[in-house]
């Protein structure tokens, strides 16, 4: 998952959403309409949900709603990150490996009443594929660029060919997707919330790919603020961000298993200790990003805890471009070897939680355990420096507030103990911390003013690309060095057909990587999301993929 940079118009977001908006807290008290049984969940929620269009979508709680309105062609497996059946029944590619054939599931519907069938799936990904203007911007299609690249007709010199070539219909439950080449990304990036199927009379009726404004002012259509249309287990009802509440409700007419519950509220409560407050006292019955120290606490207390897997990568970065002592490959094995990651590992971060050897988890297949490690000693830091003519170093230290991620729980806590290390090996620190979105996110990963600053990633799907190749495919302002060579072998892997042969690449481009070291990967961290006491039927997701479906209330 992204660390996205919106450059939204909150107000005109607003204005749009509560002219849809009901009282989601009235909907908080509807517990006996079925009987004894509470069928109404508050969910509290580190931040608000940017859109509701998941096309445009790049943050963790946009999403989080969207995979409870949308539906995907192909999904992962419940709890694992294996590719498992969506929206289609089943997928082949043909001998060539660039035309890939879906069965669809007969007899489904959009929230509006329409059906979804393969003239629909052409719809959506015409939509994408004949993006203009503003829905051009890395900002408004993150997703679509990352995985297809540029657009049929490209509005900017620096946006690369498109992977997506066409859509063809063959009949009501079979289509054809045509890409340019065989990647890595198919099929598993259609597992992102970013593929969503929209009902193509919703797209049309609400002006769905009408994105107006500026790059620095962009304003979204009144779909992608008050009017998703999935094919999902729960139907969009309102959005009241005055209130911080979003409101879903279930849908009757769903093609598979019906919701156990009536109502998901999600309630924005960016604070973790309110959050934590908020369920203790019943106001919410669940939230995410548990802290560290919470974990063993709310289970003793009877909760319900579920740890996710570690799929995820805290790294340092370091930028070459604005320092040029940062493009000193012994200036940055030197900032490597100063940092006691196990001691952070230790003392930071929640039980289970590793150091990283390379910039992707174990359990991605790719994963190269003899690469170059640099182990913390202070004294080589120092030699280091001292080899480079660095031993007086000011380096500018970036780190975020108001925000908790699931591989950054206390950012704050993190940048003081790695500043102390720093400093202790002679490099003398600038700390600017930043509010996380958008001053933090747009200062770190644009232009060249920021030396050092803490980033992640949580995979959107298994395959090593998915990290590596997001952080590493080419040239970006985040890490500001070129390395021609690194890109042709990044290119290659993504377009080896042959999954081990692929996979071979991977472990070589992850020693590549540690050899260069553009930045220092940190940990790998198992986040945790709580239920109360009473809740029961969710599946812990690696990739924050959680089903509210399935939640319930015990009798």
């Amino acid at each position: 998952m992204r660390a996205s940079r919106p450059k939204v118009a909150l107000a005109a977001i607003a204005a749009a959403a509560l002219a849809v908006a009901g009282c989601a807290e009235s909907d908080r008290d509807d517990e006996g309409s079925s009987g004894n049984k509470k069928d109404t969940l508050v969910f509290g929620v580190a931040g608000d949900p940017k859109v509701l269009d998941p096309s445009f979508a790049s943050d963790g709680e946009s999403l989080r709603v969207a995979r409870q309105v949308f539906e995907t062609l192909v999904r992962p497996e419940e709890g694992g990150t294996k590719v498992s059946p969506g929206l289609a029944e089943s997928w082949t590619p043909d001998a060539a490996g660039t035309t890939w054939t879906f069965k669809l599931r007969s007899g489904v519907k959009f929230h509006d009443g329409t059906d979804f069938n393969a003239e629909a799936v052409c719809v959506n990904f015409n939509r994408w594929y004949n993006a203009k203007g503003l829905m051009q911007s890395p900002d408004v299609t993150a997703y679509w660029q990352d995985v297809m690249g540029g657009f049929a007709a490209n509005e900017d010199d620096t946006l690369p060919p498109s992977l997506f070539k066409s859509c063809t219909a063959k009949d009501e439950t079979t289509v054809d997707l045509a890409f340019t080449r065989v990647s890595s990304k198919i099929p598993a990036a259609l597992m992102l919330p970013s593929f969503s199927m929209h009902s193509p009379k919703a797209l049309e009726q609400y002006d769905a790919s009408n994105v107006a404004g500026s790059a620095d002012d962009i304003k979204y259509p009144a779909y992608a603020t008050g009017h998703p249309t999935g094919t999902g287990p729960f139907k969009f009802k309102a959005w009241d961000i005055a209130n911080k509440t979003l409101t879903l409700e279930r849908n009757e007419d769903y093609a598979g298993e019906k919701a156990k519950l009536k109502t998901l509220i999600f309630q924005t409560i960016s604070d973790e200790n309110a959050r934590k407050q908020a369920l203790r006292s019943g106001g919410i019955q669940g939230y995410d990003l548990v802290g560290p120290a919470d974990v063993e606490p709310l289970k003793s207390e009877g909760f319900n805890v579920l740890t996710r897997p570690a799929f995820n990568i805290l790294y340092l970065a370091i930028n070459q471009k604005g320092n040029p002592k940062l493009a000193d490959l012994k200036v940055r094995q030197a900032i490597a070897h100063a940092i006691n990651r196990q001691a952070l590992v230790d003392s930071k971060l929640p039980p289970g939680a590793q150091v990283a050897v390379n910039f992707f988890p174990e359990t991605v297949e790719g994963w190269n355990g003899d690469v170059t490690k640099y182990d913390y000693n202070v004294e080589k830091a120092k030699s280091l420096l001292a080899e480079a003519g660095a031993s007086n170093l000011t380096l500018k230290f970036h780190y975020p507030t108001e925000v908790t991620r699931p591989y950054m729980p206390n950012p704050k806590d993190l940048f003081e103990l790695v500043s102390a290390d720093l400093q202790a090996a002679g490099i003398k620190v600038e700390p600017i911390p930043l509010k996380w979105s958008p001053d933090y996110l747009n200062a770190t990963t644009s232009g060249s003013d920021h030396d050092l600053h803490f980033l992640g990633w949580t995979g959107d799907y298994g395959d090593g690309y998915n990290f590596i190749g997001t952080f590493f495919d080419r040239q970006k302002d985040e890490w500001g060095f070129n390395n021609p060579a690194l890109f042709e072998k990044f290119k290659k892997a993504d377009t080896t057909a042959d999954q081990a042969a692929r996979v071979a690449l991977y472990k070589e481009l992850n020693a590549d990587i540690m050899n260069f070291l553009p930045g220092v990967p940190i940990s790998h961290s198992p986040p945790a999301i709580v239920f109360g006491k009473d809740v029961t039927g969710v599946k812990a997701s690696p990739l924050t993929d959680e089903r509210f479906a399935t939640a319930e209330f015990k009798s």
